[in-house]
């Protein structure tokens, strides 16, 4: 190969390497509208996945709705957040799948022709979970899931009004629950020995600390509720999707109840989210990446070029 041909081919490479990771671009176009419920998750979530859109480029703002999986599929929304769990059971109710790898492909597979999945963020979870006071988790010795069920004749569980909590728990079917106004009624009442036991979540911003989360190790008995982002199938560019599959990199459940947290108590929703990215910059693998790539390309470059110059 000689000189010439070399500066060519590594000019190339660097500047493929350069677009592939959005060095020196910045896509434009229409804006983009992700659909967020009335609930304060949704609205995080959305907004997350708006600002990671900004992030690379692309105008997005977030819009309110009551369903916006509904939008979705007839493509008046760009983008909507959820649960991977909670998009199955609304696709495929019945669906028997309850580990997070499992439950995603089903779901994946459920979905209409006109929706797709970006990646499910396997650190960040919203999914049932149950709580017990401390003596009760010391009377039934363990702190996990399972101790549950070996007890379940004697269980009383509640909620708080309006939630959707699993009927059935790994073979446990508790009578129905107890359904109390405010989460802090909920665990006043479990305190109190009104109920065994409480149902909450895992990105739920105010368990009390006063109780025992009950562990569901694997094989999980609950089924998987990861985050993922749905968007209106090729509607997106190659460079929109990695936007929002980023943030299945970095996100995790500590992060979505901080959020929430800090939603209630007044902040502005898009502010957090920019403010998680910023402390969070997304692509930094790739960014690393291309930049060894850049320096390898860069001596290359110059080799051939003092090569031609030779010749």
């Amino acid at each position: 190969m000689n000189g010439r041909v070399a500066l060519v081919l590594l000019t190339t490479a660097l500047a493929t390497v350069l677009m592939v990771t959005g060095c020196g671009s910045k896509h434009t176009g229409r804006e983009l509208v992700v659909g967020a419920g009335t609930d304060q998750e949704s609205t995080v979530l959305a907004e997350l996945y708006a600002a990671a859109l900004r992030y690379y480029g692309s105008p997005a703002r977030v819009e309110h709705m009551a369903d916006p999986v509904a939008k979705l599929d007839t493509g008046e929304v760009d983008v909507v957040p959820g649960f991977t769990g909670r998009v199955l059971d609304k696709f495929a109710p019945g669906a028997p799948a309850i580990q997070d790898k499992n439950v995603y492909r089903m779901m994946v597979a459920s979905l209409p022709e006109g929706v797709a999945a970006g990646d499910y963020t396997t650190a960040a979870q919203d999914k049932p979970e149950i709580a017990v006071t401390e003596q009760t988790a010391a009377a039934w010795g363990g702190r996990e899931l399972t101790t549950l069920i070996s007890h379940c004749a004697k269980v009383t569980t509640g909620s708080v009004a309006g939630v959707s909590n699993p009927a059935v728990i790994g073979g446990c079917k508790p009578p129905a629950s107890h359904e109390f106004p405010t989460e802090a009624a909920l665990f006043a009442a479990l305190r109190a020995g009104q109920i065994t036991a409480a149902w909450t979540a895992t990105a739920d911003p105010d368990i009390s600390g006063d109780v025992v989360v009950l562990a569901d190790r694997r094989p999980p008995v609950v089924r998987a509720e990861n985050v993922v982002p749905l968007y209106h199938r090729n509607q997106l560019s190659d460079q929109q999707v990695l936007a929002l599959n980023e943030i299945a990199g970095e996100f995790d459940t500590a992060a979505l109840a901080d959020m929430r947290r800090e939603v209630a108590h007044g902040a502005d929703p898009r502010l957090l989210a920019e403010a998680w990215l910023a402390a969070h910059p997304l692509g930094r693998s790739r960014a690393a990446d291309a930049g060894r790539w850049c320096v390898l390309c860069g001596a290359g470059i110059a080799r051939a070029a003092k090569a031609e110059k030779t010749r």
